[in-house]
């Protein structure tokens, strides 16, 4: 006699049944493919990327405009822009060395 309750269908025996099962695996795998939603690495490396950049710009950009903008209240241009700027260099660069030291999850 079989392992099953009268009545009951074999699901796990039946060949059709397992292959609508691969078929559906297979679809499924081909629409994260299409969608991008497999690459999650690429994904979190893509933030790191615009991550640094942005460092990278915000350093440079925020030195400059306070370096400027003391220039202007004391008169003293271009001196405090280029040690502004330097300074926002010497940050940013920081900022990029201890994101680049974190260890990833």
């Amino acid at each position: 006699m079989s392992d099953t309750e009268p009545g009951e269908d074999p699901v796990g025996g039946d060949a059709r049944i397992r292959s609508l099962e691969e078929r559906l695996a297979r679809i499924s795998r081909d629409e994260q493919v299409r969608t991008g939603t497999t690459q999650q690495g690429a994904d979190a490396n893509y933030r790191l990327g615009n991550r640094v950049l942005a460092e990278l710009i915000g350093g440079l950009a925020g030195g400059a405009l306070i370096g400027w903008l003391f220039d202007r209240l004391f008169g003293t241009s271009p001196w405090l822009l280029l040690v502004f700027l330097f300074l926002g260099i010497i940050v940013a660069f920081r900022n990029i060395i201890r994101i680049s030291a974190k260890r990833p999850d």
